[in-house]
């Protein structure tokens, strides 16, 4: 049956309540981009997400919405903690899958000569790619400490500085984390794979910025024209895969005990106040600790090797982070829902968090501008540097959107795509890649994608975050 979708204005389309949906559906988009929604099952995996118990004000979607499991990629969606449930589908498999950019004093013309040479020291040094494992060989005791105590366990370990946690969210770690409700195959799946890569949209990208948007706020980052930064985009590797099907399987079987009907098995979950969904709330935070700690170790690697490869000092480069984001994970916060402020348990899955000037949550360092938001698109285009406006508050539960959303599932890029074609277009843009295998080209093809700069464009007119600076891929590194 189709889904009934009106406009609303020109950022906005609406899916009106129909019999089971609690709330009405939410999609930011335009008249180009809600073209692509006709071809996939996002607009009713929004629809079926309305049906969940305890939701409240709309099942959103982002404006690089496209189908996912159970929930959409690009969705978000706030339950109250005292009737509403959590979903390990509205979270996703990668769990704290995210972002965080490395700033420079460099320039792209300092390394445009050594490019080559630079990329194949980083493809040496990064592992990535299916199974990937690391520098780090843990013993179950150190997964379990690096699931409780995120990314400051590895700066303990004297890879990266103290300040690198204050420009990383949540300061990189959940304290909700209890490793005791992660199961002993997802810790053993951990062991080898922190400070690794990963595959399939996963990269660690030189880029160069090109445009400045907002000079001021990208002063107050460090970010300038033809400034040379690091892009890292990655998760919780296998760990945080284990933790979700985990859960899947246990919530699955329970289907029958729920008190309400779900429209979709993927949909399976658990009351947030239950055992099952403590449970889950604790594994997941784990997860996303995992994850925190693996883009920094991902981090001190690079900069390492930027270091060996150019022989420069840190003073020399001048590298910082910027900021860490996650755009898959569950959060217990307090928003404003019909005037009132509720305790709610936000899925972004597919989305990125955005906190605006003022927020308690954020750092000083970014408490008088909003929060930086990272946008990767795909490898032949562009990514941005967002920065987090109050209508994201008012309108979508802090949250904005994470990247381009693919028009084309990896099947279908496979199907349809041609290597050789691909290879020449990246290199006629100057964009030079290190990828293992035919494979992770024709899935991550920028044709795959929607146009990065039209769904940044959305969220800016719909006033939930704005442009800072938008950056362009000088060499890129897949799984």
């Amino acid at each position: 049956m189709a889904i009934a979708l009106e406009q609303m204005d020109d950022v906005r389309w609406r899916i009106p309540k129909t019999s089971g949906m609690r709330v009405e559906g939410l999609i930011y988009t335009d008249r180009d981009l809600v073209k692509s929604l006709k071809s996939d099952g996002s607009l009713r995996q929004v629809v079926n997400v309305a049906h969940l118990p305890g939701i409240v004000k709309a099942a959103m979607a982002m404006p690089d919405i496209h189908q996912g499991y159970g929930f959409p990629i690009g969705g978000v969606a706030a339950m109250d903690i005292n009737d509403g449930v959590i979903s390990p589908g509205g979270v996703g498999y990668d769990i704290n899958c995210g972002c965080r950019v490395v700033t420079s004093k460099l320039t792209a013309s300092d390394v445009r000569d050594d490019l080559d040479f630079l990329l194949d020291a980083l493809y040496r040094a990064i592992p990535c790619g299916v199974g990937g494992t690391g520098r780090f060989h843990l013993s179950a005791k150190e997964v379990k400490q690096v699931m409780k105590k995120g990314a400051a366990w590895v700066v303990g370990k004297g890879l990266g500085e103290q300040a690198d946690l204050a420009h990383t969210e949540d300061y990189g770690v959940m304290e909700s984390a209890d490793p005791a409700e992660v199961s002993d195959y997802a810790i053993k799946r951990g062991k080898d794979q922190l400070g690794t890569l990963g595959s399939g949209n996963h990269f660690l990208e030189i880029s160069r910025v090109t445009t400045i948007f907002d000079r001021e706020t990208a002063a107050r980052f460090g970010v300038f024209e033809d400034q040379l930064v690091l892009f890292i985009h990655s998760g919780s590797r296998g760990l945080g895969y284990q933790v979700c099907d985990d859960f899947l399987h246990q919530m699955v079987k329970h289907l029958a005990d729920l008190p309400f009907p779900l429209p979709d098995r993927q949909l399976a979950c658990a009351p947030i106040g239950s055992s099952m969904g403590k449970r889950y709330f604790s594994a997941m935070s784990c997860a996303a600790n995992y994850a925190w700690a693996n883009r920094q170790v991902l981090m001190a690697l690079a900069v390492q090797t930027i270091e060996e490869a150019l022989h420069l000092s840190p003073k020399e480069h001048g590298m910082h982070l910027l900021y860490d984001v996650c755009h898959n994970i569950a959060k217990m916060e307090t928003h404003t829902v019909e005037g009132r402020q509720r305790e709610v348990c936000v899925h972004r899955k597919g989305a990125t968090r955005a906190f605006p000037a003022g927020h308690s949550a954020l750092p000083g360092a970014f408490r008088d501008t909003g929060q930086p938001v990272l946008i990767p698109g795909d490898m032949g285009t562009a990514s941005y540097i967002l920065l987090a406006r109050p209508g994201a508050l008012a309108q979508s539960f802090g949250s904005t959107c994470h990247g381009a959303g693919r028009t084309l599932s990896r099947s279908q890029a496979i199907k349809r795509l041609n290597r050789q074609k691909i290879l020449q277009a990246l290199s006629a843009r100057g964009i030079k890649i290190r990828a293992r295998g035919n494979k992770t080209l024709l899935e991550e093809a920028p044709d795959a994608y929607k146009d990065i700069d039209r769904v940044v464009s959305v969220v800016e007119r719909a006033g939930i975050s704005s442009r800072v600076a938008r950056l362009t891929p000088l060499g890129v590194i897949k799984g």
